[in-house]
């Protein structure tokens, strides 16, 4: 069945030297249908980076880690502007004085069953702060990135050691849907090379739970994608008969998703409306579409909770669009990124195919649902 698009796509304007991306959309993307604490992230430009906005999304609290994220995060901003040293410099200082001086503030947001776990990493880090002081000395851009890397990997596993529990109650008319109470890592085998991402239970437990339920089931083994239109998203999840979408086989029914949308410094997600038709024109999700490959809910264009099995990749990267400027948000449920293949991503085309996915991590925090 043919996909209705994007009608129009504004690329971009200038406005004074701000570049702002604007999305305008009539239909939407269509899903093939005939006719607790939330930090709030940095203010400026959007974050690009999967990994960072995942760990942003993260519901803790806790002052110190998220000064040693900042610290690491800005070293490949200095980076990018002409290798500024003498800030990364201080970026680096800046991370051994929070590890050094603030172990035991850091420690506090660890439920005790997560202590030793949380030492471990902490001494990891203090450790690798070192090959990363000599790098950024000798100015070896390489390895300065892979450094800061690695160290990053070990900052997202403490802050995920912070989470006490699941931060809200998820609305009880949605207990016959599937819920993630928690993250997922899922494995993409596509005909062009493998693909990571990790869906966010916390930020959209419906939508993702959803997700890695249909994964489980091998839903998307085999499925061509559908469409590429003007290279801006990659579609997939329409099966092959006359559905377009999931039929539950206990149910018999077409499984919708409810539109989800968690706004930052809310306490548990919006449902069944846009921000847009919610009046929250300035608000900004906690996983907006700033990221190449973000993971987001397809739908019928003028219903917000038709969505079932169809998602989309997006392919654009606003680097330089501020914060909350991307049209899309708070229309779509975001419900993940990737996290490693963006360069088999940017490969796929329509008639590429996800060979496999699978569930390589977090199937345990899946609550299957209630079904009378």
């Amino acid at each position: 069945m043919q996909l209705q698009g994007f009608d129009r796509f504004k690329d971009w304007l200038k406005t004074g030297a701000t570049l702002l991306l604007v999305v305008t959309l009539s239909l939407g993307l269509s899903a093939g249908v005939a006719a607790s604490p939330t930090t709030i992230m940095p203010a400026g430009n959007a974050i690009t980076d999967g990994k960072a906005l995942l760990r942003y999304a993260l519901p803790i609290d806790n002052t110190p880690v998220r000064e040693l994220q900042r610290s690491l995060e800005d070293i490949a901003t200095q980076l990018r502007a002409n290798r500024r040293w003498g800030a990364i410099a201080s970026d680096v200082k800046k991370a051994i004085s929070v590890l050094r001086d603030k172990e035991t503030a850091l420690l506090t947001s660890v439920p005790e069953a997560n202590q030793a776990q949380a030492q471990a990493l902490i001494t990891q880090l203090k450790e690798g702060l070192d090959p990363l002081q000599t790098a950024v000395e000798a100015k070896d851009k390489a390895q300065t990135f892979e450094q800061r890397s690695a160290l990053l990997d070990l900052v997202s596993q403490l802050e995920e050691s912070m989470v006490k529990d699941f931060p809200f109650e998820v609305p009880v008319a949605y207990n016959n849907l599937p819920q993630l109470k928690g993250r997922a890592t899922i494995e993409f085998t596509t005909s062009k090379g493998k693909i990571t991402a990790i869906v966010d239970g916390y930020s959209a437990p419906v939508t993702a739970g959803n997700f890695v339920d249909l994964v489980k089931r091998g839903f998307y083994n085999g499925l061509p994608f559908t469409r590429s239109e003007e290279s801006y998203v990659l579609q997939i999840g329409d099966p092959p008969g006359p559905e377009v979408g999931f039929i539950d086989p206990k149910t018999k029914k077409y499984r919708a998703i409810p539109l989800e949308v968690l706004v930052q410094g809310d306490k548990e997600p919006t449902y069944e409306i846009t921000l847009e038709d919610a009046g929250r024109y300035k608000d900004q999700p906690v996983l907006p579409f700033s990221s190449y490959g973000a993971l987001a809910m397809a739908r019928p264009g003028e219903d917000p909770n038709g969505g079932s099995s169809q998602f989309f990749f997006f392919l654009f990267e606003p680097e330089l669009t501020p914060a909350g400027r991307n049209l899309l948000d708070g229309r779509y449920s975001v419900f993940g990124y990737v996290i490693d293949g963006k360069e088999v991503l940017e490969q796929l085309r329509a008639g590429d195919k996800i060979e496999s996915a699978k569930v390589i991590q977090g199937l345990d925090q899946l609550v299957e649902p209630d079904v009378a």
